[in-house]
């Protein structure tokens, strides 16, 4: 019984898998669409790449208000319907701005699963074991990334020139799956005491979540859900909460990840790779990712969040100043894959593995939604901007260039790691609210 936990936040972390797949799988299509429908770059930037993350913003900006009202999962459940049919949509594009459409409606499930997940397994796991449980979502998703470059390598040549069709439409698969086991997972307590004041049902979940007596961890919602009840998320007391979450969103995009994810096969093109090669190349990018996540995975309710963001920062620093100079002093192929092999290590086990379960622990159960809303809004908004533009930076600047301006980032992510931000392991969401309104003493369990 105690173990349902895990398998509820399995679950609702498969909404991870169809993120990471529909963010990258694009990345397959990206060549094929060029050649197909000879837009121009900014066309292509806009309409063919970038626009899923534009319909991600939006997801993320409202994803809060159905997660709030609805419930966390209702709001689950129409995630998957929306990537179901972003999935059927895409395949079956007859032209750009049809395409166009689908790949938006994908990018509003994305954006509002970046909420909804999240929030709900924070809200369902023991504070020992949180950043494990939110951390499956980001192991789903680095998994959805590793199948979708998979998927993209192994179905060239299925359809001739339609491959990217067969790439786009293998995405049904797990979303049917993944809306066959949404339905078994239960409401979070947390919302039925705070959104439907159903206290019964609440100590129902309750009772199959948790270890031990419920009644401390009972009295403590419903105490935070008085204290907080005519709380806005716009106030002085969540302005740390608030300036936490946008900065560590920002910089997650700063660092140049979705500029790579999005971009790995014409970034392997431009290294000295061919084509199929570059689909490969991908392949592996997907793989350390998804390594170095678990590891980060291990370790996050261990050494915490903060030294795993300290560990990033460095690996960042190093990996993008390796690969602006493969590219300035024309090294080797190899060695500029090593080199954004080690920045994705650094990723897995630094902000890969950090900002959901960050950002979903530092808000108050009453704004908790709205909170992540901000975060993830934020967040997407930065990555729908570096892929926007990135179609006509990649074409228009030299990658060591880039990649030098990126490593600027992360030298200011490093400063705001090791001055600003707060270590958040092992603390029950109530109390971190307490300690983080305080702010006068350390973070502790």
């Amino acid at each position: 019984m105690k173990n349902l936990t895990t398998y509820y936040a399995f679950i609702v972390s498969l909404t991870g898998f169809l993120f990471g797949f529909d963010t990258v799988v694009i990345s397959g299509a990206n060549l094929p669409l060029k050649a197909l429908w000879q837009t121009s770059d900014w066309f292509h930037g806009f309409y063919i790449m970038s626009v899923a993350l534009w319909g991600t913003v939006i997801g993320a900006l409202l994803g809060g208000i159905p997660c709030h009202f609805l419930g966390r999962k209702n709001t689950l459940f129409w995630i998957g319907v929306l990537f179901l049919v972003s999935a059927v949509g895409t395949a079956l594009a007859t032209d750009p701005y049809v395409f166009s459409f689908y790949r938006f409606v994908g990018g509003m499930a994305i954006g509002a699963s970046s909420i909804a997940a999240p929030t709900y397994v924070s809200e369902i796991s023991q504070a020992y074991k949180r950043g494990r449980q939110v951390g499956l979502y980001q192991i789903n998703i680095v998994t959805g990334i590793l199948v979708a470059y998979i998927s993209n390598y192994l179905l060239q040549g299925v359809g001739g020139h339609n491959d990217w069709r067969w790439m786009l439409a293998a995405e049904i698969i797990p979303a049917i799956i993944y809306l066959a086991f949404i339905l078994d997972i239960p409401e979070s307590p947390r919302w039925l005491i705070l959104k439907r004041k159903d206290e019964p049902a609440a100590i129902k979940v309750l009772k199959k979540i948790t270890t031990g007596n419920i009644d401390p961890l009972l009295l403590s919602i419903k105490r935070d859900s008085l204290r907080s009840k005519k709380m806005k998320l716009f106030s002085a007391k969540n302005r740390l909460p608030l300036l936490l979450a946008g900065i560590i969103a920002v910089f997650n995009q700063l660092s140049g990840i979705n500029f790579i994810l999005y971009y790995a096969p014409e970034i392997m093109e431009k290294a000295g790779f061919v084509t199929s090669s570059s689909l490969l190349g991908a392949v592996f990018i997907g793989c350390t990712n998804l390594v170095f996540t678990l590891i980060g995975m291990y370790l996050i309710d261990k050494t915490g969040r903060k030294q795993l963001m300290l560990i990033g920062s460095i690996g960042y620093i190093i990996s993008l100043g390796l690969i602006s100079y493969g590219f300035y002093d024309n090294t080797s192929p190899l060695f500029i894959l090593t080199s954004i092999l080690i920045f994705i290590a650094a990723h897995g086990i630094g902000q890969g593995a950090v900002i959901w379960v960050f950002i979903s622990e530092i808000f108050p159960n009453k704004v908790r939604a709205m909170g992540q809303s901000f975060g993830a809004g934020v967040h997407w908004g930065a990555a729908a901007m570096i892929t926007l533009f990135g179609a006509v930076l990649i074409d228009n600047l030299a990658p060591s260039q880039i990649f030098l301006v990126f490593l600027g980032m992360m030298t200011l992510q490093l400063g705001f790691v090791w001055f600003i931000m707060p270590e958040t392991k092992g603390v029950e969401l109530e109390n971190l609210q307490n300690q983080l309104h305080k702010k006068k003493q350390p973070i502790k369990p």
